[in-house]
């Protein structure tokens, strides 16, 4: 007999229905798992075997052959026990094999039959439905898969569970969604003294997802103004915050099965490899770009980054996709976030302060932000030279827009740009327009042309640096409420685009 369950293979964000067919027939005693299956799969018969043992359970004196089809793609993780355990029992006949069908399972199976949560159960729950099918997970797993509403999700805390409602013995109620955890308490802004064109820099790049490049001497609010990006960044839309939590399941990143509508904030260290940064290792896993998906990625310490992983941004950068590429797979997760990046002027941080600059002054700042090649410069909208902070200013209490009122205005300005983009799916905000949308939604007038053209021929901007002023200025049009382009709004954007004094 030939019994078949279901389960998924994960390629990115996407999961791949696979079936897993069991034949129980004659001949000498064995069990053999086939179908490209990893180490982690083919390991699957020690746990499932030990798991019959705890559940009583005798393995037939037969020959077991598990086949995971499509056989020419390759299957990975731990996820597999339940649904060749599933498949067995329904192959000897414990199991009715109509019910087992029509479910897609997931969950790594302990020694004693205990079910271990796994990662992608929320890709999983997508897949089932979109199939027709319930899904069968881990009980941790349950609150993460139940956000997907048109799926039955079955929630077992063991295998001995899953069995007895497959056989009607003891039903499972469905599970209930997981509830996202409270937001983290970030500062406000103005607490930060000081740096107001900082300041406004944040909200311009958070209404608009402009990139931003901020160089300045050590300790003089880069890091301090980035953690306070998320209290100013709008909630995600559902959408939105299906997109990054996938992301997150595949990652195994899910707390409690919450998801949660706040904009993610990541922070890798400047020793972080590329496949760290960008995707990669073993399973091609999603790195902080992805990871960081509808919401802010910081880089502090820019400069400070190997060379090829900083190279290696300038396209995600523009795409908003990163395509992983292996010998036998091509994986593409999505990236569109929100780079803010610090740096100092040189490696000593003083090349501005005569007293205690080095000696190699200012020939170490050139090579020092040489570093970040001139392509990837262009790609920041958004670049801040800012000064040290003076102790007079240390002194003087907090003053300046607390971080609500200027999240409230960043929301109008969000709510803007989705009315603007409702009829082009692909387009979120100001930051993705391009072409003729661009040139209809930001076209300067007559006076704003005339400034363009001069900072132009001035500062010698590329057709990208062109169009990145435009967009910026068309997001400071809407902090202003201005349905049109004016030459001020065109001014301001073209100052974040002069080049470095090094913290001058």
């Amino acid at each position: 007999m030939v019994a078949i369950a279901y389960s998924v293979a994960f390629e990115g964000v996407e999961a791949r229905l696979v079936e897993v067919q069991c034949s129980v027939t004659a001949g000498l005693p064995g069990f053999a798992v086939v179908g490209l299956p990893d180490k982690a799969v083919s390991e699957a018969r020690e746990r499932v075997k030990a798991a019959f043992g705890a559940l009583s359970i005798a393995m037939p004196s037969k020959r077991l052959t598990v086949n995971l089809s499509p056989a020419d793609m390759p299957k990975e993780g731990s996820h597999f026990d339940l649904p060749i355990a599933l498949a067995i029992l329904a192959a000897i006949e414990i199991v009715p094999a109509e019910e087992l069908a029509r479910c897609v399972c997931l969950g790594e199976l302990a020694l004693d039959g205990r079910l271990v949560p796994v990662a992608g159960a929320l890709p999983a729950a997508v897949t089932a439905a979109e199939d027709d099918r319930a899904l069968i997970c881990p009980r941790p797993c349950g609150a993460e898969a139940a956000w997907v509403e048109a799926v039955p999700v079955l929630a077992p805390a063991t295998l001995r569970d899953a069995v007895d409602h497959l056989t009607d013995r003891r039903p499972l109620a469905r599970a209930t969604p997981g509830m996202a955890g409270d937001p983290p308490v970030t500062g406000c802004l103005s607490e930060v003294k000081g740096q107001e064109r900082a300041k406004r820099a944040l909200e311009i790049a958070a209404a608009g997802r402009h990139h931003l490049l901020m160089a300045s001497p050590p300790g003089a609010g880069k890091s301090m103004l980035a953690a306070r990006l998320p209290g100013l960044m709008p909630p995600l839309t559902p959408a939105e915050a299906l997109e990054t939590s996938m992301i997150h399941s595949l990652a195994g990143m899910l707390k409690d099965g919450g998801i949660s509508r706040l904009a993610p904030f990541r922070e890798p260290h400047h020793t972080a490899s590329m496949p760290a940064i960008v995707g990669g290792g073993r399973g091609a896993k999603p790195g902080e770009i992805s990871l960081a998906h509808n919401g802010v990625l910081f880089m502090d310490e820019f400069p400070e980054f190997s060379r090829q992983v900083l190279e290696t941004l300038r396209q995600p950068i523009e795409t908003g996709e990163v395509t992983i590429a292996r010998a036998n797979a091509h994986i593409r997760y999505p990236c569109r976030f929100l780079l803010i990046a610090a740096a100092n002027p040189c490696r000593c941080g003083h090349m501005v302060d005569a007293g205690r600059a080095c000696s190699r002054a200012p020939v170490c700042g050139a090579e020092y932000m040489g570093r970040i090649s001139g392509p990837l410069m262009d790609r920041f909208d958004l670049r801040l030279d800012l000064p040290a902070v003076g102790f007079h200013e240390l002194e003087l209490p907090g003053s300046g827009e607390s971080s609500a009122i200027i999240a409230a205005r960043i929301a109008a300005a969000r709510a803007i740009q989705a009315r603007r983009f409702r009829d082009h799916p692909r387009l979120r905000v100001n930051a993705d327009a391009s072409g003729t949308i661009l040139d209809e939604i930001a076209g300067p007038d007559g006076e704003g042309r005339d400034l363009i053209v001069k900072a132009s021929e001035r500062l010698g901007l590329t057709a990208r640096g062109y169009h990145r002023i435009l967009r910026t200025a068309r997001t400071i049009a809407d902090l202003d409420g201005s349905e049109n382009v004016r030459k001020p709004h065109l001014a301001e954007a073209i100052s974040y685009r002069l080049p470095f004094v090094a913290g001058g």
